[in-house]
């Protein structure tokens, strides 16, 4: 993981670039890479060296966040960056840092309800003033967070889910629904979910915003800005609005030509 001096000139280049959001994976360790950086710390400091760019996480998950302390660390967060962040919300996954706290693993029926536990209690934090809440994993004793986010009524959620009932969390709080995609098929019956979900909560789909995040190997969209460009027009037919690249990173599957990065960042509206 870069040290912060390199890391904070990539989050001021990425402002200069003209990307409207820059994210972070929060993660403790990552695909075997460790130390990895807190992921709010680094956001923190992301927001001090930036001013115009959106800032998020991709994303935050019940893996080791409790929501009480989450929600303290989101509203500063929100505080230092002008109201600039969006929170990227996953279930997490059974890998990387999923046992560092340590316990039993928990099954694919635990980590669903956990996932929605925690979303709708750091949902009810956020909006404050006060909240006391005793749940099946998660509880809040009398926890004050007035005078709330910058933002109102709090920060917006990017909810990442791809099965019914996530994605019906995402139509019930989410700002943004994000996919790591697959093929054509996959995303298109993902958004399809979604706009049943939208239906079942009463929400207006157009309300959400869809995004992306292309996995490496499911297309050569790094190659060119053509290619690249190619991908997002198909996707945007199907109601993506929002495609995520990873920063260039050397001698990994992230590696990219900066040049073709640069030239993707110029080209957005």
């Amino acid at each position: 993981m870069e040290s912060w001096p390199g890391a904070g000139k990539a989050w001021q280049r990425a402002e200069e670039l003209g990307f409207d959001t820059a994210w972070v994976f929060d993660h403790v360790s990552w695909r075997g890479i460790t130390p990895w950086h807190d992921g709010y710390a680094t956001l923190t400091a992301a927001a001090v060296v930036t001013s115009r760019i959106r800032l998020g996480t991709l994303v935050t998950s019940p893996n080791f966040r409790h929501p009480v302390p989450t929600a303290t660390a989101v509203r500063t967060i929100d505080d230092i960056s002008g109201g600039r962040l969006t929170l990227g919300i996953g279930a997490g996954s059974p890998r990387s840092d999923a046992g560092v706290l340590g316990g039993p693993e928990w099954s694919p029926r635990e980590r669903a309800d956990r996932f929605a536990e925690w979303t709708d209690l750091l949902d009810r934090l956020l909006r404050g003033p006060e909240t006391t809440y005793e749940g099946t994993y998660y509880s809040a004793r009398e926890m004050v967070t007035s005078p709330g986010c910058v933002q109102k009524p709090r920060v917006p959620f990017g909810i990442a889910a791809t099965g019914r009932r996530g994605t019906r969390l995402a139509a019930r709080h989410g700002a943004m629904w994000i996919t790591v995609g697959g093929d054509e098929q996959t995303v298109r019956k993902q958004l399809g979910l979604l706009d049943e979900a939208c239906a079942a909560e009463g929400r207006d789909p157009a309300g959400i915003r869809r995004m992306l995040f292309p996995r490496v190997g499911d297309e050569p969209w790094r190659e060119s800005v053509e290619s690249f460009r190619d991908l997002a027009g198909r996707y945007a037919e199907m109601g993506i609005t929002d495609v995520t690249l990873h920063w260039p990173r050397p001698d990994s599957e992230w590696d990219m030509d900066m040049a073709v990065f640069e030239a993707i960042a110029a080209e957005q509206p």
